[in-house]
């Protein structure tokens, strides 16, 4: 009985030269796709979200300081008053007219006549019924509570000029920031600082 030479022991598989390259490509394309798939990861990190800043209350800007005179009044009863655009433009005030020098214990022709017109607007004029805001402003030199009772006299002495008018009490509203609205680091803007504004109420 002749034996092939040529037949395979059992149990053993051959395994093609061709199987073995296509198993591993696809190892070495897994390898790589891997790789780029971490670094796009670490390119990809959005930035932390941008927190807002905490809302701040927006007083009435403060105007140009080349309407006031040289020396601004610096007392409790003096002050720059600074007419806001919603009261010029119904009482028809010059834009010019809307920020002057005022003390009432020495009241020019100029700043009687504006605040005239003012008094006479919210009693018999476009605003009649309506009230005055009038909010003082000091420097930020001094303590906090003097700057606000120094408001507080400034917005009181405009107010009670405007009384004087013949303008009604009860539609003066007169109140009081202090230095919490001061910008000022020299005597010019210091003088910008000392202000009352007078808004349009209710």
């Amino acid at each position: 009985m002749t034996t092939s030479t040529g037949s395979k022991a059992r149990g053993t598989r051959t395994v093609r030269p061709g199987r073995l390259a296509g198993a591993h490509s696809l190892a070495m394309a897994a390898a790589v796709a891997l790789a780029a798939s971490a670094l796009l990861a670490c390119g990809d990190t959005p930035p932390p979200p941008k927190t807002a800043d905490a809302v701040k209350p927006t007083p009435m800007a403060a105007p140009p300081p080349n309407n006031l005179p040289p020396q601004p009044p610096d007392s409790p009863t003096a002050s720059a008053v600074h007419i806001s655009e919603e009261i010029t433009s119904a009482c028809g005030i010059a834009a010019p007219d809307a920020f002057f020098a005022f003390d009432s214990a020495h009241v020019r022709q100029s700043e009687d006549n504006v605040l005239n017109q003012v008094a006479t607007c919210f009693k018999t004029g476009p605003l009649k019924g309506r009230s005055v805001k009038l909010v003082g402003h000091a420097d930020p030199r001094g303590g906090s509570d003097y700057n606000m009772t120094l408001g507080q006299s400034r917005a009181d002495s405009v107010a009670q000029y405007l009384v004087g008018k013949g303008m009604d009490k009860a539609k003066t509203e007169s109140s009081s920031r202090g230095a919490m609205d001061a910008t000022g680091g020299d005597e010019p803007s210091w003088a910008r600082d000392r202000r009352v504004d007078m808004m349009l109420g209710q």
